[in-house]
């Protein structure tokens, strides 16, 4: 289960869709988080093996004392994946150019943290964006597509659709602005960690983030097409060649520690959290590593 669907999570995504976890005796299924139940409530009823979450999702349940009953195993992503859009196309766009605009910022916990967190590095006062809460990210791409803001906040492949639609002209990304961070990352519990389904599951993903790093764009982008009905093929590869070229996808798929330590510094900008949490009390090794 994933807490986002988005092409920024191509190495998860492709171990189903390229065969991996396949090739390892596994028959997986892919579902998203809904309101009506999230990928920590899945993984404590058992129906979820694994779950594409962030080492800030722990943090929550730790700020009020509850204990940690899940651990990260491995990143998916080392960078933030979102963009900023806006209607006109702008070669010398800076974020100075915010100040004052209404932007359709995505309000959910850890985008708006790093949302922050890039204004902050860029010189900006957040306080000085009329960010906009347009619900969730669908509403968000509905308002904009709607005329609503000047600039708008997703992650990809939805701004490279409207690109291709020729409703917005991507002008910057947050992860250019905030450099590598603990941002997305696959949890499970203690005890699934120690099963031999766990050690399968990561020789699949393995392969999986080997492949996203060499294969082209296009290639996985043509992998994953059914993932995203609706979105053109090109848009998809458009985000995935940027997402490699970033550098989301590092082949290291351990989250390390000065990676965590940036994530604590984002969501302490934020007064999310009110102290570091202990790296060890949320990360773990992989489980072919332990």
């Amino acid at each position: 289960m994933v807490s986002r669907h988005s092409a920024f999570y191509s190495p998860l995504i492709s171990a189903i869709s390229a065969g991996f976890l396949q090739q390892q005796g596994l028959e997986p299924t892919y579902s998203i988080m809904t309101p009506q139940k999230s990928v920590a409530e899945g993984l404590a009823d058992g129906s979820v093996h694994v779950g594409q979450s962030s080492v800030a999702a722990s943090w929550g349940p730790m700020e009020k004392g509850e204990p940690n009953t899940v651990m990260h195993f491995a990143q998916i992503n080392e960078r933030d994946g979102f963009f900023i859009a806006g209607r006109e196309p702008e070669p010398d766009f800076t974020w100075d150019t915010l100040r004052g605009r209404d932007v359709l910022v995505d309000h959910f916990g850890q985008p708006l943290a790093m949302f922050k967190y890039a204004a902050h590095k860029k010189g900006v006062d957040y306080a000085a964006i009329n960010a906009i809460d347009a619900g969730d990210v669908h509403e968000i791409e509905r308002a904009f597509y709607d005329g609503q803001g000047d600039y708008v906040h997703l992650q990809g492949p939805a701004p490279q659709q409207m690109e291709k639609d020729g409703a917005a002209h991507i002008v910057a990304a947050v992860g250019e602005a905030i450099g590598p961070v603990a941002f997305s990352s696959l949890v499970a519990t203690r005890e699934w960690l120690e099963t031999d389904m766990a050690l399968a599951f990561m020789t699949a993903y393995r392969q999986a983030r080997d492949y996203v790093n060499r294969a082209s764009a296009a290639e996985i982008a043509a992998s994953e097409a059914d993932f995203f009905k609706g979105i053109d093929i090109e848009a998809i590869a458009a985000a995935i060649e940027f997402y490699q070229r970033l550098g989301c996808w590092n082949p290291d798929v351990r989250i390390s520690r000065s990676q965590y330590d940036v994530a604590l510094d984002v969501f302490l900008h934020s007064s999310l959290i009110t102290k570091r949490h202990e790296y060890a009390d949320v990360v773990v090794l992989p489980p072919d590593e332990r």
